[in-house]
């Protein structure tokens, strides 16, 4: 779904999976400088929306979902995910009630799958589940913001900032008097600086909330019931994951950053040695300069030196070994 806010003098295009909103407006930077001093918005428009309604809706998920939401309070927001058998992610969830609904942004074009599995479990539970992405659009306001949000919209307010989810009709009008907008290039850079994962860039199908960090924001430990509990409960208790996500900086010296699924290795073993990961997403930062994250196996030392490619890579402990 192509946003009309691609009309915005500068506007450039994401690509891939991001296809349809903004990457950047002209100028990165600035942009990045405006979401991280609290002003401007970022068109999210692209991903999906879902909903619950009906009597039955907050039990029903909690069976379904990592996270606790029997009792979700109306406009709390919170993050969940839904696993596979085995343990592995398959979509995440951003979710907060209303009183009345529940609604989820999910990555783009997710959201016919992630309904496809919600209707077969329904079972004889009083809930329905729509498709609302045509008709309503994501809209981020960063931390700090002091722009008004439109009587009735639902807002998920989180440290990170607001996630509207704005009648799609009024997407042109509340940019025209909420600017700056900032593209997805610097809401991405910002992710990246404070550590959060994204499914289908920090995840692969082998992928398990542990090695991400998403057991601390996404994943009750005292409940269970629902796909891959078991997984989640026997490395919880048992063991450790076989992989971590972690921080970098990268030379500043090169011209390109490594793109996704760049190949790691070892400083000290040379660009031919053992892969022991890969970046999973690679940014330029207003202030840190190029970083990214990866995900590297475990045992790796926090103090070795990598390569991603040719690049130098420092890392940071993001999730610990």
């Amino acid at each position: 779904m192509k946003s009309p806010l691609l009309s915005l003098p500068g506007a450039v295009s994401a690509e891939g999976v991001d296809e349809g909103v903004a990457a950047h407006y002209g100028d990165l930077f600035r942009e990045q400088r405006a979401l991280a001093d609290g002003s401007g918005f970022v068109d999210l428009s692209h991903r999906g929306v879902v909903t619950v309604t009906g009597d039955d809706r907050l039990t029903w998920l909690h069976l379904l979902l990592t996270q606790h939401v029997t009792d979700l309070p109306a406009g709390l927001a919170t993050e969940a995910l839904i696993l596979t058998a085995h343990g592995h992610i398959e979509h995440a969830l951003y979710l907060v009630d209303d009183g009345t609904t529940t609604w989820a942004h999910v990555e783009p074009d997710s959201q016919d799958a992630l309904i496809a599995y919600l209707e077969s479990m329904k079972f004889f539970y009083r809930v329905e589940v729509a498709d609302r992405t045509d008709e309503f659009a994501v809209v981020h306001l960063p931390a700090g913001s002091i722009a008004e949000v439109p009587e009735g919209v639902v807002v998920r307010e989180t440290p990170y900032g607001r996630d509207l989810f704005l009648p799609r009709a009024e997407l042109e009008s509340y940019a025209a008097k909420s600017g700056p907008a900032a593209g997805l290039l610097a809401y991405e850079a910002l992710r990246v600086e404070s550590h959060r994962p994204r499914i289908g860039f920090e995840t692969d199908h082998r992928t398990i909330p542990h090695e991400l960090g998403w057991i601390d924001s996404a994943v009750h430990l005292q409940k269970g019931c629902y796909r891959g509990q078991e997984t989640v409960a026997r490395v919880q208790n048992l063991g450790k994951p076989p992989r971590r996500l972690v921080f970098l900086h990268l030379d500043g010296s090169e011209v390109h950053l490594p793109p996704h699924g760049t190949e790691l290795r070892r400083a000290d073993e040379g660009p031919d040695g053992r892969k022991i990961g890969i970046i999973t997403t690679s940014v330029r930062h207003h202030e840190l300069g190029p970083i990214a994250l990866a995900v590297i196996k475990r045992n790796v030392p926090l103090d070795a030196p990598l390569l991603a490619d040719t690049t130098a890579a420092a890392q940071e402990v993001v999730v610990e070994p």
